[in-house]
Formats: C-alpha cells, sequence, structure tokens
C-alpha cells in the first residue's frame, strides 16, 4: 500500500471509536456461551438461539468442534466479529474450564474490557477468581453480569458483598432485579428508575421478550408486580442508594469498580441493557506496549496508519472442509487492506498477506478492510507462532504473551503405529496452537516429545482431537512429575534434585520437570544464585 493509499487519521480515529473488543469470562457452566449467543440474537446474526445442552436445539453457536457440542462447555476460545446497533463487536467466548486457563489468558491479551458471569446460586467460582485476576494484572476493566436470576439465588445484596470481599473491587448496581426464581419479572434502571417488565415470547429463550416499560412509582399497581414485590424493591434500592459503591465511567475504566447487571442469559431478561451498556462505556481500542530490535519500550497508538497486529491464538481444524490452520490476529493500529505488504517481525520476512477472514463460528467471510479492535484470521502453513508480531512499518515486537507452568506430564503414542505419519503431524499442530505443550530432552532435543498440560482433561481432548481431525487413536502414558518451572541461571551450575528431570520447551528454554512441590521448593532454596519462574 503506498502513502498516497493510507486512510486519513480521522476516518481511522472513526473507525476505532466503533470498535468494542471484549472477552467473556466465567467459571463452567455460568452460562458465558449462553450470553455469547444471546448477543448474536441481539445483534440479528440469529433468527433463534438454540441453547447449550438442549435436548431439542442446536448447539451453541460459538462451540464449533464436535466435543464441545457433546458436552455443552467451550474448550477453545471462540473469536467473532459482527455489528451490533451502532457499534462493530468482536467478542471473544473463551473457555470457561479450569484446564484451558492457558487458552484464555492467550485470549485475554487481545481483548479490551471483559463481562464477567457470575452465577447467582453460586456466587464467585474458582476459576472466576483466577480468571480476574487475569485482569486485573493486565487492567482491564470489567463489567459483571450475574446470571440465571430464573432460578433460585442468593440474596443479590450478599452477592455483590462476595464480588468485593473476594474479587477485591469496589461492586456498584447499575440495575437492579425485580423478583427472583419463578418471580423474576424484569430489572430496574438505577438512573432511570425506569422497570423494564418482561414476558418470554418463545421456549427456551430463543426470541427476545417483550418488554414493557414502567415507573418505579406504578410498580405496586402493576398485577405483576404488586405491593408486597414493590415494596421490597423500594427498601432494596434504598439500601444501595445509602452503602451501595458510586459509580463513574473513569473508574470502571481505571479497574477500580465493576458495574453490575442483573439477569437471565437462558430467557433473555436483562441481557439487552447489559449489551447496551457496554458498547456505550466499555473503552474502545488504545494503545500497546512494544519493545524495539534495541530493546527500547516504545507506544504504539491505535490511530498510527501503519498496520500492526498481533497473533494470541492458532487453530487447527475449525472447519472439516478446509482442514488447515488459522492465526487469529488482533489489529493493534492502522488498517489492514487487500495485497497489503507487511513483515513477520520474529523472521524478518516480507510477505503479501492473504486474504483474512472475520468469523461467526466457522463461517468464514473474507475481510475487504481491518482496523483497531478487529479481529481476523489467516491461513496459517507453519509460518506464525502464537506471540508473532506482523508489520506494516517498523522494528518493534508487541509484549510476548505469557506461558504457564504445566502440571501434568505425559508420553503419547499412536495405537497403530502405521500411522505415525500422521500422529506426528498432528502433534506438532497442536503443539503450536498451544492446545498443549511439548517438551524435549535436553540432552536429546530430537527425540520423542513430552506431551504436557495444565490440566487433565487437555489430554482427553487431545486424543479426541488425534482422532476425529487426523484419524490417529492414541495412548496416553502418565509421567511421575506434578508440577515444573522454567530455569533461569546458567543449568551447567544448577544443582538439580535426582528424582528432577531438566527438558526444554518449544522455545528451546530450560524447564525442570518435579514430583511434587515439595522437591521444587527445595530445589530453589539449594539454588539461590538460579531463579525457578511459574510463568515465562
Amino acid at each position: 500500500m503506498s502513502d498516497s493509499d493510507q486512510p486519513s487519521q480521522g476516518h481511522l480515529r472513526n473507525e476505532i471509536a466503533r470498535r468494542r473488543t471484549f472477552a467473556i469470562i466465567s467459571h463452567p457452566d455460568a452460562g458465558k456461551t449462553t450470553l455469547t449467543e444471546k448477543l448474536l440474537l441481539y445483534s440479528g446474526m440469529l433468527r433463534t438461539a438454540g441453547m447449550v445442552g438442549a435436548r431439542k436445539g442446536n448447539a451453541a453457536s460459538s462451540d464449533w468442534m464436535g466435543m464441545e457440542q457433546e458436552r455443552g462447555i467451550s474448550i477453545t476460545a471462540s473469536a467473532m466479529q459482527f455489528p451490533y446497533k451502532d457499534v462493530i463487536v468482536n467478542v471473544l467466548d473463551t473457555p470457561g474450564h479450569q484446564d484451558f486457563s492457558e487458552d484464555t489468558y492467550r485470549t485475554l491479551t487481545a481483548a479490551d474490557s471483559v463481562i464477567m458471569v457470575i452465577d447467582a446460586a453460586k456466587g464467585v467460582e474458582d476459576q472466576t477468581r483466577k480468571l480476574f485476576e487475569a485482569c486485573r494484572i493486565r487492567r482491564i476493566p470489567v463489567m459483571t453480569f450475574v446470571n440465571k436470576f430464573d432460578l433460585p439465588t442468593r440474596d443479590p445484596l450478599d452477592l455483590m458483598a462476595e464480588v468485593e470481599e473476594v474479587l477485591g473491587i469496589q461492586a456498584s448496581a447499575r440495575n437492579w432485579p425485580v423478583g427472583s426464581g419463578r418471580e423474576f419479572c424484569g430489572v430496574i434502571d438505577r438512573d432511570t428508575n425506569i422497570i423494564e417488565l418482561y414476558t418470554k415470547t418463545a421456549a427456551a429463550g430463543a426470541a427476545r421478550p417483550e418488554v414493557e416499560h414502567i415507573g418505579m412509582a406504578d410498580a405496586a399497581a402493576h398485577p405483576r408486580i404488586g405491593e408486597s414485590l414493590a415494596a421490597q424493591l423500594h427498601d432494596e434500592l434504598e439500601l444501595l442508594k445509602e452503602a451501595g459503591n458510586p459509580y463513574t465511567r473513569e473508574a470502571y475504566l481505571a479497574g477500580e469498580v465493576s458495574p453490575v447487571f442483573f439477569g437471565s442469559a437462558f430467557t433473555n431478561f436483562g441481557v439487552e441493557p447489559l449489551f447496551d451498556s457496554l458498547i456505550k462505556v466499555a473503552p474502545c481500542p488504545s494503545e500497546r506496549k512494544a519493545t524495539t530490535s534495541k530493546g527500547e519500550d516504545i507506544i504504539v497508538e491505535p490511530d498510527e496508519t501503519k498496520f500492526a497486529a498481533f497473533v494470541f491464538k492458532l487453530q487447527a481444524n475449525m472447519n472439516p472442509k478446509h482442514r488447515d490452520c488459522v492465526a487469529f490476529l488482533r489489529v493493534n493500529s492502522g488498517v489492514y487492506r487487500k495485497e497489503l505488504s507487511v513483515k513477520h517481525q520474529r523472521s524478518g520476512k516480507k510477505f503479501a498477506m492473504p486474504s483474512p477472514h472475520s468469523l461467526v463460528v466457522n463461517e468464514r467471510s473474507t475481510v475487504v478492510e481491518a482496523y483497531p479492535g478487529d479481529i481476523i484470521g489467516i491461513i496459517s502453513k507453519g509460518q506464525f507462532a502464537i506471540g508473532d508480531t506482523i508489520l506494516e512499518k517498523g522494528d518493534y515486537q508487541f509484549e510476548p504473551l505469557p506461558r504457564f507452568q504445566p502440571e501434568l506430564f505425559a508420553r503419547v503414542r499412536p495405537s497403530d503405529l502405521g500411522k505415525q505419519k500422521g500422529f506426528q503431524k498432528g502433534i506438532a499442530q497442536l503443539g503450536a496452537e498451544g492446545a498443549v505443550q511439548l517438551l524435549y530432552d535436553w540432552r536429546n532435543p530430537q527425540g520423542e516429545p513430552i506431551v504436557a498440560a495444565v490440566g487433565r482433561l487437555q489430554f482427553e481432548v487431545l486424543q479426541y482431537r488425534m482422532e476425529d481431525e487426523y484419524g490417529v487413536k492414541t495412548m496416553v502414558d502418565m509421567l511421575p512429575y506434578s508440577c515444573s518451572a522454567w530455569l533461569e541461571g546458567d543449568y551447567e551450575t544448577f544443582d538439580k534434585p535426582t528424582t528432577a528431570r531438566l527438558v526444554q520447551d518449544a522455545d528451546d528454554r530450560p524447564l525442570l520437570l518435579f514430583g511434587n512441590r515439595w522437591e521444587k521448593d527445595y530445589a530453589a532454596k539449594n539454588n539461590p544464585d538460579h531463579k525457578l519462574l511459574d510463568i515465562y
């Protein structure tokens, strides 16, 4: 692209202002994927919503992998782009299961904000706490949706208090539930005192509910609310006014307060107010940190006219019709246009970018233009790795994506030795996309890899995908190690416990495998001149 073809900064800034790129996080079964699908419904991308786990309905639209559809859980992070009202939404639906938290952490690097989904009956659960901490580290503003209010719930005031106590952030209710369980019939906007009263129009929330707007003063006289529920609502709102946390957009953007919304993704009650608030107050794409080849720290502004992006995810075999690998890129600055000439910063090679795709589930459409905040997918033939920087001009690398210590280790081999070629292809692709980590003996890096994972379910997914996508049945032999750490320092002088094992990761960095935590702590104590790192 010549300089004369570059977009004006005014046009670029207008497009940036229209973008909202966010991730949805939660503990498993809190309703995260269902909420993602309802965003598609409200945007007009779906005529009816198919529920996760529904007996007769379709699988959720963001769950493309067969195993996800069978189990009703999200295993991979899906990326979708579509218009919602007057903005362009890039939504990242992340894995909820803790065994796939590393994929979620990587995906969060591509998000500008987060919706955190909490089950109204269970409150803040373990995985929610871990994911929120990842958001805190990256200073990502978090909006909270307390879901499943159509079922038996805990007291909403107790839930607010738990969010503050467990997550260490102020919670400010932006709306409030009218009733709960079977009596849940709407939400009241705390700024306007207007109640949105809902009536289901289709089973299982397959369509938008009917909405009636009434003032708080008229609540007691309404037959669906009545005097008792109206009095309870009045008392709760008064208590919030006296003891609740104030809300400002500045405090939200700074990560000091989480605006809280209540509803039911299953019935669609309270869903639209959440989405409308998100596009109104959530940040558009902003600056990103990078480091030049000379080691200098710089800031890359989104309205810089030269295209820059980074790879945050690789996914093989998303669509059985294509059987290829898609590299997911987050655009950080400039504009992608057809036949754009770019540089692969890690290798230094220049190339014309292949036509990228925008994705809604496994349906691909060719992208004509992509702006900061957009998530695009391009076909990878092995040239891309997670964390790669792609530049139209310049000499810098965006911040590296974190890698987390694996805790489970195994030898994986094909059940049929005649399938060795397919096995090697599959294990290499799944390792490259981060589905598992591949480790190699320090003294024999060309040998058979050790397959490492954060959680046991990753091995189940590995076996499922090897058979489903590569036609190779596998056997998994677990190894006697339960924790690990990257070694920083001279490995020749490191006093290694006799039962520990020194390996190297896919980037040739030394990693120590330990039989238990005590052994790891003992090694750290005996080697004060070395560092053992849990995150690299």
